[in-house]
């Protein structure tokens, strides 16, 4: 009888309890409401008044003076991205060192004519005809006419230019100087429309009349470089390309190429940056049978029907071979999408749609796409969270209560993802405190302490710990970290879930807010190991052509944030033990890329590190010659790599700088 009343009152108390959670809630629902109310009216109080001071005398006279203020606070927000004086001095060289680069790049690049003849004459192992597509409308006759010259200037000289024309009435310039150029010269065809059908349309209809072995994709007021077919013909007779594309540079409208704007030296094929940006875009040439029973261009996706078709062609190719020469000068004037984005807004929506056809296609059901700070078409894709598996999140630590208790507490306090478990690898401490510390948090089920007694070397001690895992993915993490963004592990781990996800790192700043780590590029720093890309600009920085802002594959990502899967730890060996301290965690993730798995870096994940704070820098004494020991194995090990070069990292980038400077050799 005790026992059923004691239940009854629990009912009770359970009941009142419900009852009064909904009362609060009532209240708080009703002071937003009154909340949103005045704000309501004290933005309409605001808006009458703007209007009054936009409609005096005084703000028509301001305006010079507004515009100074505007300019100056423009000027101190660039200024902010590079973090400090030292990152200004930084960026100014970087600059001053691409306006010597850019020199190389341009016409200087051209073959002289001994070197052109040579091209010319060079037997290939494949007779290979390029179908050159360019669709046409309203083209101005200058840009036509460089357009035109620049194909015929090509020093392979097996192609046909297909051009389809839609130029109005109002341009029929266009049809004669096409009809005057293919009186000259066979190789050219042309054919005008009945009427203008998009740029998809036209392009189909270049694509009908080609009979090339190989198609490529040529906008209309453009230039090519005059060895790029010859360049192609290298890549599909030496390495069996199906898909090949070049890096590219835009310039101003009405000049030459010398003038150029902005350089894109790319990376080689990346999946996940494709999908989040069109970094391909020129100069694309693909087997035609890439196409065979799809179409080319989907007049669905203009506006963005070249990301669409890059995305599905690639998906279907099996040698995807990228030129890593600026090959292709793309012309910026009004109206061009690489001059402004907004001169063709209806592109936005279309990327978007033509990146969600490609992931449905590829098997994902449930994303969500969405345009970034760095620009409109360069994307943050969020992958949905397959069920809510384990995550064991394993920290090695010795001493350092301190820092410890600060990475764990943002774990517990800032982790919008429930369901983990953390390990501190215990490794030799001798401090009361910190053993003081590991009764306390243990108090938590949710959080254990292994003990390591070996002597310090961080492969062992994560292999240890990770053996006690009971996590279906693991999150190796230093101690001296601490959590940003609240959905850190999400964004980790809707990567990690991915069949051909190997190793997933994120974005770690120091405690100015300036960039420890974005990646890591193979081969860059003094040593040639493996240095951080974008180190030390600030936070607000987008990045070498918006990298910063989107989720890309990079070769390798730091230990003291990665995610992998415990089933793939634990397939590749988990951490080198040779590697004692450095460079174990490149070491693992060069690994897996390897055995077939890319590696993805995401800005979305934001934690601070405070690198170095346990175990003090490698800079000097018997810890500077170990890391060189180590360096030296780790350069034996992945000699043939190093040679080779990070796939992830143009090669006319400079090795000895992490802004993306550029070769002026």
């Amino acid at each position: 009888m005790e026992q059923k009343e004691q239940r009854q009152m629990t009912e009770e108390e359970k009941l009142r309890y419900y009852r009064d959670a909904y009362a609060r809630e009532k209240r708080k629902g009703e002071a937003l409401t009154a909340k949103l109310a005045a704000a309501q009216q004290k933005e309409e109080e605001l808006s009458a008044r703007l209007a009054r001071i936009k409609g005096s005398i005084f703000w028509r006279l301001s305006k010079p003076l507004r515009m100074a203020v505007h300019r100056v606070r423009r000027v101190k927000e660039r200024l902010g991205y590079y973090g400090s004086v030292k990152g200004v001095l930084r960026k100014l060289n970087a600059k001053k060192i691409e306006r010597k680069a850019r020199m190389q790049h341009g016409t200087a690049s051209f073959p002289n004519a001994e070197e052109a003849a040579r091209q010319g004459k060079e037997t290939f192992s494949r007779n290979i005809r390029f179908s050159i597509l360019m669709p046409l409308y309203n083209t101005p006759e200058k840009f036509l006419r460089q357009a035109i010259d620049s194909v015929r200037a090509q020093t392979y000289a097996n192609w046909q230019l297909c051009m389809a024309d839609g130029s109005d009435a109002q341009h029929a310039d266009v049809g004669a100087i096409c009809k005057e150029y293919a009186a000259e010269d066979p190789r050219i065809l042309y054919r005008k429309l009945p009427k203008n059908e998009g740029i998809s349309g036209n392009t189909n209809a270049c694509l009908a009349m080609a009979s090339g072995d190989y198609i490529a994709l040529f906008d209309h007021d453009d230039v090519l470089h005059p060895s790029v077919l010859y360049e192609y013909m290298k890549a599909i007779c030496d390495r069996g390309a199906d898909y090949i594309y070049c890096d590219e540079a835009t310039f101003k409208g009405n000049k030459t190429i010398d003038h150029m704007i902005t350089l894109h030296f790319k990376p080689d094929f990346a999946p996940d940056n494709l999908r989040a940006n069109n970094y391909i875009c020129h100069f694309s040439a693909f087997d035609r049978n890439l196409i065979e029973g799809v179409s080319l261009f989907r007049s669905a996706f203009d506006g963005s029907q070249d990301h669409d078709a890059i995305l599905r062609l690639t998906g279907r190719a099996k040698c995807i071979v990228h030129v890593p020469k600026l090959l292709y000068y793309w012309r910026s004037h009004a109206g061009s999408v690489a001059a402004d984005i907004n001169a063709k807004s209806y592109a936005i929506d279309a990327a978007k749609r033509a990146v969600a056809a490609h992931l449905r296609e590829q098997g994902y059901e449930d994303f969500e796409i969405l345009s970034t700070k760095a620009f409109e078409t360069i994307f943050q894709i969020k992958y949905a969270i397959q069920g809510s598996p384990l995550v064991s999140i394993v920290i090695p630590n010795k001493d350092h209560r301190e820092d410890l208790e600060r990475c764990i507490t943002s774990i517990l306090e800032k982790s919008s993802y429930e369901h983990y478990e953390i390990i501190v690898a215990e490794n030799n401490s001798t401090t009361e405190e910190i053993f003081a510390y590991y009764k306390k948090i243990q108090e938590n089920p949710n959080i254990r302490v292994v003990k390591y007694e070996g002597d310090f070397n961080y492969s062992k001690i994560n292999n240890f710990a990770v053996r006690s895992a009971r996590g279906e993915y693991i999150l190796l993490l230093n101690n001296d970290t601490a959590v940003i963004t609240l959905d850190w592990i999400e964004e980790m781990l809707m990567y990690a879930q991915r069949k051909d996800v190997g190793a997933v790192g994120a974005k770690l700043y120091y405690g100015d807010r300036t960039i420890q780590h974005a990646g890591v590029v193979l081969g860059l720093g003094q040593h040639r190991t493996a240095g951080h890309s974008h180190y030390r600009v600030s936070s607000n920085n987008l990045g070498y052509m918006g990298r910063l802002c989107y989720a890309q594959n990079v070769m390798a990502v730091t230990g003291a944030c990665l995610m992998m899967k415990k089933a793939l730890f634990e397939e590749l060996g988990g951490l080198d033990e040779e590697f004692a301290v450095s460079l174990n965690d490149v070491d693992l993730c060069v690994r897996a890329w390897k055995a077939g798995y890319v590696n993805v870096f995401t800005p979305f994940a934001e934690l601070y590190h405070y690198e170095s704070v346990s175990r003090g820098s490698d800079d000097h004494g018997e810890k500077a010659a170990r890391y060189e020991r180590e360096s030296e194995a780790f350069r034996a090990k992945w000699k043939e790599l190093l040679v080779k070069g990070d796939p992830y990292y143009n090669p006319n980038f400079s090795l000895d700088r992490s802004d993306f400077a550029l070769k002026t050799e």
